[in-house]
């Protein structure tokens, strides 16, 4: 009787603990060596996820010469579109489990499997199997790795968090420049063919993937429960539901940006995180629709500029908005994964969408347009998802 008693006394102890755990404030160290190791490890997944698909206009090209020469452009599209689509979906799956289990779990078997993708990729050489080992099974790897590196970031970071993130995410700009001219170089200009021009970029990818697998923690600690009813919760809170509709609209427009990434990072804290996420996709917005009176070469690179610019602070500053929203730290996963989930299919269907008017209407113009209006409607949605979480409050 005693023992059972005790046993009750126990489970009931534990469970005021939990809840006095939720209750009071999360603290973050700001930083520290796990803290800016989760940045290095976050950069090297940026390297391999974002880094690599802004690389596919390479392989689409090179497609179309080879391989896939008997196939349509927008049949080969859609292995980047894929790609696109799973990697921002699979955060559904693994942004819970980050909250659950930690980042190792998942990230060790999962960047096995990402490069395991790289290499099928090297041997493939019927649409089929792009489409299973380029598309479905690089962009799944992908994901599952992407939002567990961007949740570590996070809990180690408020005050700093969007120049943390910031600093991740030039990882995916630096791979940008990188990722395109190394293939285009070597299946271009060398002997050393598809095979082996991929492989290469598949073992750069599996040392980048040691580094960020080995350095990579979290500080939250992990949820006893991954319940559906706790993690459709999330949606019931407006600032973070509208401001993952608005970046849907956003998501078409987006490109990466070394030093918008990094400025923008630093500017938040010092303007607001939503202030900067609006503004800056505000800009984007009227960028675009200025590019339909781009006529020169001149004014096409100021245009590139500062479109890169804008649109990486965009980029840079989300993940740190969405943070903001979540109750505790060990929730930012699962709000970063459906986040992310939802955004995927801005990824499947962007380019199919604008492509599509371009066919239609035999020009540029009309996507331009669309583009554009979809950047200035998710920036007043984003407006009114500021006002929701912080009111008239003039920094937020």
């Amino acid at each position: 009787m005693n023992s059972d008693m005790n046993d009750t006394e126990s489970v009931l102890s534990r469970k005021e603990l939990d809840e006095n755990a939720q209750k009071s404030p999360p603290s973050f160290p700001e930083g520290g060596t796990k803290g800016w190791l989760a940045v290095l490890a976050c950069w090297c997944v940026m390297f391999n996820t974002f880094g690599y698909i802004n690389a596919f206009g390479i392989y689409e090209a090179y497609y179309e010469e080879t391989f896939l020469k008997n196939e349509i452009s927008s049949n080969i599209a859609w292995i980047g579109s894929l790609q696109t689509f799973f990697m921002f979906s699979a955060g559904l799956i693994s942004g819970p489990l980050m909250d659950r289990f930690g980042p190792k779990v998942i990230m060790i078997p999962c960047s096995m499997l990402f490069v395991l993708s790289v290499m099928l990729t090297s041997l493939c050489t019927d649409y089929y199997q792009f489409i299973l080992a380029q598309g479905v099974l690089g962009g799944l790897a992908n994901g599952l790795t992407y939002t567990p590196a961007l949740t570590a970031v996070n809990h180690y970071f408020v005050e700093k968090r969007p120049l943390a993130l910031g600093i991740a995410s030039t990882g995916s700009s630096l791979a940008g420049v990188i990722f395109p001219v190394a293939l285009d170089q070597m299946l271009n200009k060398t002997n050393l063919g598809f095979g082996w021009s991929v492989r290469i970029i598949g073992f750069l990818m599996l040392a980048l993937s040691i580094i960020a697998c080995a350095t990579v923690s979290s500080n939250a600690p992990k949820r006893r429960s991954g319940s559906p009813s706790s993690v459709l919760a999330a949606w019931k809170n407006p600032a973070y539901t509208i401001q993952i509709m608005s970046f849907y609209l956003i998501a078409i427009t987006n490109a990466g940006s070394m030093f918008g990434r990094l400025v923008g990072g630093a500017l938040a804290n010092q303007i607001g995180r939503f202030n900067t996420l609006a503004g800056s996709s505000v800009i984007c917005g009227i960028l675009t629709l200025c590019w339909i009176s781009i006529n020169s070469l001149s004014e096409m690179i100021v245009f590139s500029v500062l479109f890169g610019f804008f649109s990486g602070t965009v980029i840079g500053i989300f993940p740190a908005t969405i943070a903001m929203t979540a109750p505790q730290p060990n929730e930012i996963g699962s709000y970063m994964g459906m986040g992310l989930g939802v955004l995927s299919f801005a990824g499947l269907t962007g380019t199919p969408i604008t492509g599509a008017m371009i066919t239609q209407y035999g020009g540029y113009h009309p996507a331009m347009i669309f583009a554009g209006v979809c950047s200035l409607v998710g920036a007043a949605i984003i407006f009114g998802a500021r006002l929701r979480l912080a009111g008239r409050q003039l920094v937020a």
